[in-house]
């Protein structure tokens, strides 16, 4: 049995879905974080067969719930404070999200203007559908 033991302050990310915890990983920039961090893939799941689970030994501000919204809004944030969860925080799809997702547009103003921030519109929440701000190319796929 795997054993990973508890944190004293920080934060839980469960019921990622198995296979994308290096792309959360990625993206809230863990990478540069001078904290513990424990990448869980692919343990069993009830709710999902397989899912995927990190933690994470730092104050949970430092944690982009925009970013972690956009790419699952789904998984459960755990809080934890003096090794005990002490809250859960809902995840929403963001109204935009900024320099996660590049515009595919090549006569966007982004292409051109290399240091213009790539900003996406939530165009249509029921379809997960994002939107350049400047060109309105749409992006509903899933970031990597």
């Amino acid at each position: 049995m795997l054993n990973v033991g508890r944190i004293e302050e920080g934060f839980v990310l469960d019921h990622i879905n198995a296979g994308n915890a290096m792309t959360i990983y990625r993206n809230l920039c863990l990478d540069k974080l001078d904290c513990t961090v424990a990448i869980i893939k692919n343990a069993r799941s009830s709710k999902l067969g397989k899912k995927d689970i990190i933690k994470v030994e730092c104050p949970v501000d430092m944690l982009d719930l925009d970013i972690l919204g956009f790419i699952d809004h789904t998984i459960t944030v755990n809080v934890i404070e003096h090794g005990e969860i002490t809250s859960k925080k809902e995840l929403h799809l963001p109204q935009q999200v900024v320099n996660v997702i590049r515009c595919k547009n090549p006569r966007c103003i982004t292409s051109i203007e290399q240091e213009l921030d790539q900003v996406f519109i939530l165009a249509d929440p029921e379809k997960e559908v994002y939107r350049c701000k400047y060109c309105e190319e749409k992006f509903s796929g899933k970031i990597k």
